[in-house]
């Protein structure tokens, strides 16, 4: 545990991804087997299922630091992290326990089976064995909330640094439905079996945001455009007789969307499709909006009531596996002249359908489809070269996202609440709402797109104009206005102004405008007339 804990902290005194590497990699190559296929699956979103609730930990370290409880969540509020509060409050260890980072994980999973009152002594002797960083660690194990500053992206570097694996391999390795307690550092990481797993999906290629002017692409013949969906990424397989569906959040999905089994009849072995995944409206031929497709996500099975509500379809856009080939290297027009050919012999009801490429002759006349693309039910185009190979992660160069501009919505800032982490001095947590008559009703939360300047100043303003407090919140007077930018906005019972919109951020504070002049529920409920 003790050089699980020197890898955190060194990973969370750095910002320089050289440095992360070289800590990730010298940890691969010293730790024990056991304790690197964990810190893979911590470092790639495979946490253990917490155990205890937040607020019975919040009681017991208050309690065993002889502190009320008011006091611990006001040096929580200060702190911003609640595994950094209890390290910090907690008096020192009565005795050390030598436990590696494996060990302490399989005891903090047994304590599912206590009742919660016979967990609470088994946390008690913990944190009265662990010193400092070991129990700082310790805390984010058990809350849950385990960030150590390392994408995926960067570990696998440091994989193949320490292993001398080439790393997009080591990606698509990494890949799949397994967990500490189904396969071993071997035979994940240095195992080259092509059947070990038959289910496991490549690595997604992702793609950067185009801000320049896209000429600079160079000459449109080089480049295919087609509609950036909202929806859900995934991959689709078949193979050895059976299919799979994968999120790119690597969630196997397959019972989730039924209407797709209907491939296992007309699609070959060996077959790998990139798409999106949508809520279909058959009869308007059309995307229905995100939070149709949204209800679904969340459920292990779908009833037949939400199936006819929310059918959904997958619009296939790249061929990555073709008769057990792997087709990445090869350039995308090859590859999306085999989908095309593929698709067109599946019947419609297959529950697969191509996305289709846009026509354009110039960067000129794709701008000005680009401006239709929210007729279309799409945030934007995708621009991808002809030539492009599929990559793993995000590249520049080959692969654009080109979205329309944001919906915008000026309006004022009534509540307010300090940040977590780094942020935790600040207040970057704000509850904003629009005019309804003279009343201000809230719809929206939102808590990026500031610089720190503004950050810091909006800190002081809030600390010497709080009007309420409710715990961490804090009222404010409505004086301040600011342009809320966000890519949709639907119907939701869950929120009391009946909306919820989709990415909410501040795109500008407006020092212009006074909170008489914000936008009104009125505009809100236009919105989404025309765009929910």
């Amino acid at each position: 545990m003790q050089r699980f804990a020197d890898l955190f902290t060194a990973l969370d005194q750095t910002t320089s991804t050289k440095a992360k590497v070289t800590a990730l990699a010298g940890y691969f190559r010293e730790a024990p087997d056991a304790d690197r296929l964990w810190t893979i699956a911590l470092l790639s979103g495979r946490r253990p299922k917490r155990t205890i609730t937040t607020t019975r930990l919040r009681e017991w370290a208050a309690e065993r630091a002889g502190l009320p409880l008011w006091l611990f969540e006001a040096s929580y509020d200060v702190v911003g992290d609640l595994a950094e509060t209890i390290a910090l409050i907690l008096p020192p260890p009565a005795r050390t326990v030598e436990r590696s980072l494996t060990d302490w994980i399989a005891w903090l999973k047994s304590l599912a089976a206590l009742e919660e009152p016979d967990r609470k002594p088994e946390i008690l002797a913990a944190w009265d064995s662990l010193p400092g960083p070991q129990r700082f660690v310790f805390n984010k194990l058990i809350t849950g909330g385990f960030r150590m500053g390392v994408s995926r992206k960067l570990m696998t570097r440091a994989l193949a640094a320490a292993t001398d694996i080439d790393e997009a391999r080591l990606a698509h390795r990494l890949m799949g439905d397994w967990t500490p307690e189904t396969t071993s550092f071997s035979e994940l990481v240095l195992s080259d079996d092509p059947a070990d797993d038959l289910s496991r999906p490549y690595p997604f290629y992702l793609a950067y945001q185009l801000d320049d002017p896209p000429e600079n692409l160079g000459d449109p013949s080089d480049w295919r455009a087609e509609w950036k969906w909202d929806g859900i990424r995934g991959q689709l397989i078949r193979r050895d007789g059976q299919l799979h569906i994968w999120s790119r959040g690597e969630e196997l999905m397959t019972d989730r969307f039924p209407e797709l089994r209907a491939t296992l009849d007309h699609m070959p072995d060996g077959t790998v499709l990139d798409g999106e995944l949508l809520a279909w409206d058959h009869e308007a031929a059309r995307p229905m909006p995100f939070n149709a497709l949204q209800r679904r996500i969340g459920r292990k099975s779908v009833p037949k009531k939400l199936l006819a509500e929310a059918p959904v379809v997958l619009r296939a856009y790249d061929l990555l596996e073709w008769q057990g080939s792997d087709l990445r290297a090869a350039p995308f027009a090859d590859r999306r002249a085999r989908l095309d050919a593929l698709l067109d012999a599946l019947p419609a009801d297959a529950g697969i359908q191509p996305s289709p490429l846009v026509p354009f002759d110039s960067w000129e006349a794709l701008a000005a489809t680009r401006e239709t693309a929210r007729d279309a039910n799409a945030e934007g185009l995708m621009l991808k070269r002809a030539a492009s190979p599929y990559l793993a992660g995000r590249k520049k160069g080959d692969w654009w996202k080109w979205k329309v501009a944001p919906l915008v919505i000026d309006a004022v800032m009534i509540y307010a609440q300090a940040g977590h982490g780094r942020r935790a001095n600040l207040y970057t947590d704000f509850t904003f709402a629009v005019w309804k008559g003279d009343e201000l009703v809230p719809f929206t939360k939102a808590y990026s797109g500031l610089t720190d300047a503004e950050f810091r100043q909006i800190t002081a303003w809030v600390r010497k104009n709080t009007l309420e407090r409710f715990g961490p919140v804090r009222r404010v007077p409505p004086e301040h206005v600011f342009e809320i930018a966000f890519e949709g906005i639907q119907r939701s019972a869950r929120h009391k102004s009946g909306v919820a919109l989709r990415f909410p951020r501040m795109s500008r504070w407006r020092h212009d405008k006074p909170a008489a002049e914000a936008n009104s529920f009125d505009d809100l409920q236009a919105m989404l007339a025309t765009y929910g």
